[in-house]
C-alpha cells in the first residue's frame, strides 16, 4: 500500500502539542488537535461548545500568539481544526497519524490507546511523544495489529525550529511503518532523524540533562557563578549563546528536574547517576515559582528601572537573590577568541591552565565519558548520539566529534593522569591502532563501530549532499580565501562562501565571475549554495561593509562605482547566462546575500527558515548589487502580457516599502507572500536536503532544454512614484515613524525603483536601474548621517536611527 498522511490528530494542546499541530500544518498537512474537556464546567456550561473546548482553544491561542511564532505564515493556522475528547474523538477514525501528547502519567496514556484502538482505522499510525513511559508499558493489552502501527515519535521544543526527531519503534512496530514515518519526518518535516532505544529520556535528554546535571554540581564544588559556567560552555566550546543555564531557562526548570528526576529513578544502574541529582538552590527556585522565561524569572531575568532601563540579573546561588549581570571572562576565553575555527577553540579551553579551563576539562571529560558508557545502551552507534545532540541541543560537535577535535589518544592520556577512568570501549579502540571516531575516504564519511571493532560508513539519505565530505574526496574544482567552487558530480558545480557569515567581499565577487567561467567550459550548470553551521544560520549576511566604510572614509567614490559596477556586471552575466543557475538560500539571507538569490537565480531552492530582506536602508544605503531592479521584477514578472493596463501602483508600492522599511521574512513562506519567491521557487523544511535538491532542479532544467531568460526592457512606474511616496512619507515622518534621514533616503530610493524620470508605464533598459541604484549608493555615502549609521554598525553591531 501507498502511505499517505492526509489527515492528523494531535491529542494535548500544550507547548509540545500545539508546536506539532503547527509544524503539521506549515507543512500543508490537515490537523486535527485535541484536548480534554475542562473538570470545572458549571452547570449552565456542561452543553456550551464554546466552554468544552476553552482548553483546546487556549492551546491554540498560544500557538498563534507564540513569538518567535510555531507557525511559518499565519494563513498555516486555517489547516488546524480543534476540538475535544469527548465530543470529537469520533473523528480519529478519518486520521492517518495519531500522536498522543497527553500528560507523562501510564494509566492516562493507556486508557487513552485504549480508546484510540477502538476507533483508528486500521492503516493508521499512532505514535507517542512521551520522553520518560516505555513504550512497552503504553502498549501493554492492547492488540497486535495496534502495535504493529505503534512507536515512538519525540520532537523537541520549539518544535518548528528543533531539527531533532528521535524515533523509538516499538517491539512489533512493522518495517514499513518506521521507514515510512522516518521518510515524513525527514523530506516532508524537514527533521533530522535519530534512531533511539526504548530507553529513559532516549537519547538527546539523557546525555543533556546528565552534562547540565553535572555542570551545576562542578559549579558548585569550584565555586563558579552562573555566568562563568555560561561564558565557559557557550560558543567558545561550541555550544550555544544558551549555554547551561539560559538554555535551562527556555526549557523551564520545572521540566529541567522533571526530566532529570525521571532518569535519576529509572536508571538505578547509571554509573553517574549522582550527577542527575537537581541541587537543592535550583529545588528552592521551583518551589519559589522562578522556572525560567514561562515566569519572567529563572537563573536569569530583566528588571526595570523607575526610568524604564531594562537591567539584566542573574541568581545568586549564595545568597538565594539576584545581582546585576556582570559579563566574565577567564584568560583560556580570551585566548579562545583569536582561535579560528572551533576545534580550536574547544582546545584552547580545555588544555588551558586556568580556573576557567580547568572546569571546562572537568565538565566536558565527564561527558566524554557518559556519552561512551551509553553505547549500545541508549544507542548502538556514535553517530545517533552526536547527531541527538547537534540537533536537540544545537551542539556544533556532538560528544564524539568533540573527542575528535581535542584528540582521542591526547585526551585520554590526560584523563588518565587525572585518574579518571577511560571507557572500555574507547580504550579498546585505541589499542586497535584507531585514533578517531571519525574518519572520510573516497568523500564517504565513516564512524568507528563499537560493536564491530571497525568502521562503518555514516548512512545519510540519498538526497543529502555534504560538501565537507566531496571537498575531502578532492572535489574542489577551485578555491579562494573567501569561496570555493566544489563539484556535485553530472556537470553541476556549487559555488560556496566561507566568510564570517558568509559577507560577500570583493575576492566573492571575483571568484564568482571565475567560476561562471569555469562551468561555462567544464560544466553544465551552477548551485549558489552552502552549508554553514548555526541555528538559523547564514547563508549570507549581506556585503562586507567595513570595505566599503574605508574606501568612503577616504573619498574614493569613484572606486565605490566601480566595485558596484564589476558586482553588478557579474550579477547580470549569471543571470543571462546559458546555464541554469539555482540559488539554496537558508537562515540569513540579507542585504547582498538576498541580491545573489533573486538576481543571478533561475530558480530559488529555500530553506523553509529563511530570514530574506533588503535591509541597507539602516546602514543608511539601499540595494545595489541589482537589488532594486531584481525586486521590481520579481513583483511585476508575472503580470500576464495581455493585460496592459495593470495598476503598478499595487506593485510599486510593496516593493518600496520592502526595501525602504527593511523587511525581513520569519520563513520561507513569508518571503514568498512578500514578493522575495516566485510561485516557481521551492521551500523544502529539511536543510541537510538543499544542496540536493537544488542540483535535482538543475538538471530537471538541462532535461527540459535549458534556455537563458532573454533580456528586454522592463516596464517602470515612473514619475507617478513622486507624488505617491512624498505623501506618505510626509504622513509617517509626521507621526515619528521615520527620521529626516529616513525620508531623504527613501524618497531616492522610490526614485530608483521607479526608473527615474521617465513616464508612467513607460519601458527601461535594466542597465539605466543599475546606473541609478549605484549613483545614488555613491551619494549616500556622501551622507554623513549614512556613515554614521555604518560606523554605528561596524563598532556596536546594532543600527543606529539618526
Amino acid at each position: 500500500m501507498v502511505r499517505k498522511i492526509k489527515q492528523a490528530a494531535i491529542i494535548g494542546s500544550g507547548i509540545m502539542g500545539g508546536g506539532i499541530a503547527a509544524l503539521l500544518a506549515s507543512a500543508g498537512v490537515k490537523t486535527l488537535l485535541l484536548d480534554i474537556v475542562p473538570f470545572d464546567l458549571k452547570d449552565e456550561e456542561k452543553n456550551d461548545p464554546t466552554a468544552r473546548n476553552r482548553i483546546v482553544k487556549a492551546g491554540f491561542d498560544a500557538v498563534l500568539m507564540s513569538r518567535p511564532s510555531l507557525l511559518m505564515q499565519k494563513g498555516d493556522a486555517a489547516l488546524i481544526s480543534i476540538g475535544n475528547l469527548d465530543d470529537d474523538f469520533d473523528k480519529l477514525k478519518d486520521c492517518d497519524w495519531i500522536v498522543e501528547v497527553v500528560v507523562e502519567n501510564l494509566k492516562i496514556k493507556q486508557d487513552l490507546l485504549k480508546r484510540i484502538e477502538g476507533i483508528r482505522k486500521p492503516t493508521a499510525i499512532v505514535t507517542s511523544n512521551t520522553s520518560g513511559i516505555p513504550l512497552k508499558a503504553m502498549s501493554e493489552g492492547l492488540s497486535a495489529e495496534f502495535k504493529q502501527h505503534f512507536m515512538g515519535t519525540h520532537f523537541f521544543n520549539p518544535v518548528r525550529y528543533m531539527h531533532l526527531l528521535e524515533l523509538i519503534p516499538g517491539a512489533e512496530t512493522s518495517q514499513d511503518v518506521l521507514d515510512f514515518l522516518s521518510d515524513f519526518g525527514e523530506r516532508v518535516l524537514g527533521k533530522g532523524i535519530v534512531w533511539a532505544k526504548d530507553t529513559p529520556n532516549f537519547i538527546g535528554n539523557r546525555i543533556g540533562i546528565q552534562g547540565i546535571g553535572k555542570a551545576m554540581q562542578a559549579m558548585l564544588e569550584d565555586g563558579l557563578s552562573i555566568p562563568e559556567v555560561d561564558a565557559i560552555f557557550g560558543p567558545a566550546m561550541g555550544r550555544p549563546k544558551t549555554a547551561t543555564f539560559k538554555t535551562s531557562d527556555l526549557v523551564g526548570l520545572d521540566t529541567l528536574k522533571h526530566v532529570a528526576d525521571n532518569s535519576y529513578e529509572m536508571c538505578a544502574d547509571d554509573e553517574m547517576r549522582e550527577t542527575l541529582i537537581v541541587p537543592d538552590f535550583v529545588k528552592s527556585m521551583i518551589e519559589n515559582n522562578l522556572l525560567g522565561n514561562k515566569t519572567k524569572a529563572g537563573f536569569y531575568k530583566t528588571d526595570l528601572t523607575p526610568e524604564w532601563k531594562k537591567v539584566r540579573k542573574v541568581y545568586d546561588y549564595n545568597t538565594n537573590d539576584y545581582v546585576d549581570l556582570v559579563r566574565p571572562t577567564f584568560p583560556c576565553l580570551d585566548a579562545a577568541k583569536k582561535a579560528g575555527s572551533t576545534a580550536e577553540k574547544i582546545n584552547t579551553v580545555v588544555y588551558g591552565d586556568d580556573k576557567g579551563a580547568k572546569f571546562a576539562w572537568k565538565v566536558l571529560a565527564n561527558g566524554l565519558q557518559y556519552a561512551a558508557n551509553r553505547v549500545p545502551e541508549i544507542s548502538d552507534t556514535i553517530v545517533e548520539i552526536d547527531n541527538a545532540m547537534k540537533w536537540g541541543y544545537n551542539f556544533e560537535m556532538g560528544p564524539f566529534e568533540t573527542w575528535d577535535a581535542i584528540g582521542v589518544k591526547k585526551s585520554v592520556e590526560k584523563m588518565e593522569a587525572d585518574g579518571l577512568e577511560v571507557p572500555a570501549n574507547v580504550k579498546k579502540m585505541l589499542a586497535g591502532g584507531n585514533e578517531s571516531f571519525y574518519k572520510t575516504e573516497g568523500g564517504k564519511l565513516y564512524a568507528f563501530d563499537f560493536a564491530a571493532d571497525a568502521y562503518a560508513e555514516v548512512k545519510v539519505s540519498d538526497a543529502a549532499i555534504s560538501l565537507v565530505n566531496l571537498k575531502g574526496a578532492d572535489k574542489t574544482a577551485k578555491t579562494c580565501a573567501s569561496a570555493s567552487l566544489v563539484d556535485l558530480d553530472d556537470g553541476i558545480f556549487c559555488l560556496e562562501f566561507h566568510t564570517k557569515m558568509n559577507a560577500l567581499n570583493g575576492e566573492i565577487v571575483d571568484f564568482m565571475a571565475e567560476s561562471l567561467d569555469y562551468v561555462d567550459e567544464n560544466g553544465l550548470g551552477l548551485v549558489i549554495g552552502n552549508q554553514g553551521g548555526g541555528m538559523p544560520g547564514a547563508f549570507s549576511a549581506g556585503a562586507d561593509l567595513k570595505y566599503m566604510f574605508d574606501l568612503a572614509k577616504a573619498g574614493k567614490y569613484s572606486d565605490i562605482d566601480a566595485f558596484l559596477q564589476k558586482a553588478q556586471g557579474g550579477m547580470q552575466k549569471t543571470k543571462y547566462s546559458n546555464m541554469p543557475v539555482i540559488a539554496a538560500p537558508y537562515g540569513m539571507t540579507l542585504g547582498g546575500g538576498c541580491e545573489v538569490c533573486i538576481g543571478p537565480a533561475d530558480m530559488i531552492v529555500a530553506h523553509s527558515e529563511l530570514y530574506m530582506g533588503l535591509v541597507e536602508i539602516g546602514v543608511g544605503l539601499l540595494p545595489a548589487g541589482g537589488g532594486c531592479l531584481n525586486l521590481w521584477k520579481r513583483f511585476t514578472a508575472d503580470i500576464p502580457k495581455a493585460v496592459t493596463d495593470a495598476n503598478l501602483a499595487s506593485y510599486f508600492i510593496p516593493c518600496f516599502m520592502s526595501i525602504a522599511m527593511a523587511k525581513v521574512s520569519m520563513s520561507a513562506a513569508e518571503a514568498r507572500a512578500n514578493g522575495f519567491l516566485g510561485p516557481k521557487d521551492r521551500i523544502i523544511f529539511n536543510r541537510d536536503l538543499q544542496i540536493g535538491e537544488a542540483k535535482k532542479e538543475a538538471l530537471k532544467m538541462l532535461d527540459a532544454g535549458y534556455a537563458p531568460p532573454p533580456q528586454k526592457p522592463i516596464k517602470v512606474f515612473g514619475e507617478a512614484a513622486k507624488g505617491m511616496i512624498d505623501a506618505e512619507l510626509y504622513n509617517m515622518q509626521q507621526a515619528g515613524y521615520v527620521s529626516e534621514h529616513d525620508v531623504f533616503l527613501a524618497k531616492r530610493i522610490a526614485f530608483v525603483i521607479s526608473g527615474g524620470d521617465c513616464r508612467t508605464g513607460s519601458k527601461v533598459d535594466e542597465e539605466i536601474i543599475l546606473k541609478l541604484e549605484r549613483d545614488a549608493f555613491c551619494d549616500f555615502w556622501r551622507e554623513e548621517k549614512t556613515v554614521a549609521r555604518v560606523e554605528h554598525m561596524l563598532t556596536k553591531g546594532r543600527p543606529l536611527r539618526n
